[in-house]
């Protein structure tokens, strides 16, 4: 591998790393509000929003990223209403396309995990609280989401660092993120094991902060994992 060049790359595609970054983060911001509507969808006990979210994550998690891609962004473009209406604007740009696609997918993969995290809090703690007079946003705010979160946050942690790989798919509609950078770079010089390896590894390294990150807020949510503090002598004296 040729050092100098693998260093020029590296520079080329850091420069693309902010659009990375900002698709994913908006997309999986997003993906997360509709995933909870989804969710709370699936667990009210209304026949008809049940059926639209399950129908909804059967649609997205049925089918391949790259065709919900190809649907936004070339498949809308071919209908006079859309390209008419105020969202054409919108609509016509590829950011907010990919976006769209990878936050309508991400929602239906995340709205499980949020599903699976709520269903996981015990119901005699629910009727605990209820019994102790806490309304339904108390209970939900002090005991149903906290133990939720902790169930769900390993699961969407993983969906999250699948968002970051699935922003590479953004550059088959002209974005040039870090793989677009890539892309483009392989047509100049058709050097794709350098261009590629130190691709790899810039996600690599993305992926590497972002798990460190959930494993620490993991660590910070479940103090029951954490190692009991050393008493010192001092205080043994005053307790004994």
């Amino acid at each position: 591998m040729d050092i100098k060049f693998a260093l020029e790359t590296f520079l080329s595609l850091v420069s693309a790393l902010p659009l990375t970054i900002e698709l994913a983060v908006t997309s999986v911001a997003l993906g997360s509000v509709l995933a909870m509507l989804l969710a709370l969808s699936r667990l009210s006990g209304i026949l008809v929003l049940d059926l639209f979210a399950r129908a909804y994550v059967f649609l997205f998690r049925g089918t391949p990223l790259l065709v919900q891609i190809f649907l936004i962004y070339y498949g809308l473009s071919q209908f006079p209403a859309v390209r008419h209406s105020i969202f054409w604007p919108v609509l016509r740009e590829p950011y907010w396309c990919a976006v769209l696609a990878l936050m309508l997918n991400t929602a239906a993969y995340a709205s499980e995990i949020i599903r699976g995290g709520l269903l996981s809090v015990p119901h005699g703690q629910v009727e605990a609280a209820r019994a102790c007079g806490m309304g339904r946003l108390m209970i939900f705010r002090r005991i149903v989401a906290p133990q939720a979160l902790r169930q769900a946050l390993p699961g969407y942690g993983n969906e999250v660092i699948s968002m970051i790989k699935a922003t590479s798919l953004a550059s088959i509609i002209t974005l040039m993120e870090v793989t677009g950078v890539a892309a483009r770079i392989i047509s100049e010089t058709y050097r794709v094991i350098e261009v590629f390896v130190v691709a790899g590894a810039i996600y690599l390294a993305i992926n590497f902060i972002l798990t460190r990150l959930v494993a620490f807020a993991e660590h910070r949510l479940n103090p029951q994992s954490r190692p009991p503090l050393a008493i010192s002598g001092a205080l043994k004296g005053e307790m004994q």
